[in-house]
């Protein structure tokens, strides 16, 4: 009797997050009857793990220690002779090293993944890191970067062959991730009273997500727009190391009342439905999900221009695009005025919005990602056996 492929998702830790959750979408909706799963973290997971549906989906967790860590190398190597995997899929730098232990374990199929990169390396440049990547070119048989922007980065950085170097887009359920259809003030979810201008944003709260610069571009909104100071808010949704820093932040400049930190949740897409704007501060980014998700809530977008996003948000169509970092400082005052447009036009919000919810029915579907994924396994799976 035929068993069906195993799919061994290596990955550093499964947490709140955008590809995060792109992997458990992933993982719960493609067939059964096509490919199996497992899960290794590097380090280990949390209740986010529980967002898995799947019964048959095994979650392992190495609890590597920081560092160079040589003993996970043989770890996972024992680990894969025992699963017996048709295919290893490794997301970012963290988890692309252990290609090698892949091949000496026997793993038919290798992909790597790149969904964007450090915050500490923004523009790729690293040449540590990228050398580690150039040399396990041989092993993998295709990187899949999920931008355009990554693309040509790997291409002209990393130098991989076009051959190997396949763009498969994110994509983000459209049903799920909708506009509000009811009264938004009787919307679960709802923190700030009804007649508030609220500035929402979803994500790990860590560097490459620069919320501290948001928090800063929100004080600026307010002297910019004295009129509207009593009824601006911000909501930052998630969480992460760098949360309670945030949190003393706002403390520290009398804003409570005015910032919501709530921490990680569970009814992102009916929060969603109460934000007014969303608002992306990161420093670098590949296709990030959150954003998607956004647009597909019928939200206007004001975005910092890295990375992936021009690809996503189109400036003066579905969102604002801020040239932010001009000599790596955030320009705190130009995003401000960015989202300062759409709280004194309102109707952009709804102009921007629809057209952002249309792009990404049209583009950035889960069932368009899945089907270009299953489709690489198939290949791939083919070519081996062939071979």
């Amino acid at each position: 009797m035929k068993t069906t492929p195993l799919v061994v998702h290596l990955i550093y830790k499964l947490d709140f997050g955008g590809l995060e959750t792109l992997l458990v979408d992933s993982v719960n909706r493609m067939p059964v009857d096509k490919y199996r799963h497992a899960i290794i973290c590097l380090t280990d997971y949390t209740e986010f793990s529980k967002k898995i549906t799947r019964p048959d989906v095994k979650i392992f967790a190495l609890n590597k220690p920081p560092g160079l860590g040589l003993e996970t190398h043989l770890n996972i190597w024992k680990l894969l002779r025992r699963l017996r995997p048709s295919i290893l899929h490794t997301y970012n730098l963290s988890a692309i090293e252990y290609a090698l232990a892949a091949s000496l374990a026997g793993v038919p199929v290798r992909v790597h993944a790149e969904h964007g990169r450090d915050a500490t390396d923004p523009e790729g440049k690293n040449w540590k890191h990228n050398l580690l990547r150039r040399s396990l070119i041989p092993l993998i048989d295709y990187f899949v970067p999920v931008s355009a922007d990554l693309q040509r980065w790997l291409s002209q950085a990393i130098r991989v062959p076009a051959a190997k170097n396949k763009l498969i887009q994110n994509g983000v359920d459209t049903k799920k991730f909708r506009p509000a259809t009811t009264n938004v003030g009787a919307l679960h979810g709802r923190h700030f009273p009804e007649n508030c201008f609220v500035i929402g944003t979803v994500g790990r709260i860590q560097d490459v997500k620069n919320h501290r610069a948001l928090i800063d571009a929100f004080i600026q909104l307010r002297a910019l727009l004295p009129q509207h100071k009593e009824t601006l808010r911000l909501a930052i949704i998630g969480d992460g190391p760098l949360l309670p820093a945030l949190r003393a932040c706002v403390a520290d400049a009398g804003l409570n009342e005015y910032v919501w930190l709530p921490g990680a949740r569970d009814d992102i897409a009916q929060i969603m439905q109460t934000f007014s704007l969303f608002a992306m501060s990161s420093i670098a980014e590949g296709t990030p999900v959150v954003l998607l998700e956004a647009m597909a809530t019928g939200l206007a977008v004001v975005a910092s221009k890295v990375g992936g996003i021009p690809e996503l948000v189109i400036a003066g169509a579905t969102g604002s695009l801020v040239d932010a970092y001009a000599m790596q400082t955030f320009d705190a005052r130009a995003f401000a005025m960015a989202i300062s447009a759409y709280v004194q036009a309102p109707e952009l919000l709804l102009q921007h919005g629809t057209a952002g919810r249309t792009r990404v029915e049209k583009i950035y579907s889960i069932e368009a990602m899945l089907a270009s994924y299953m489709e690489m396994y198939d290949a791939l799976l083919a070519a081996k056996t062939r071979h």
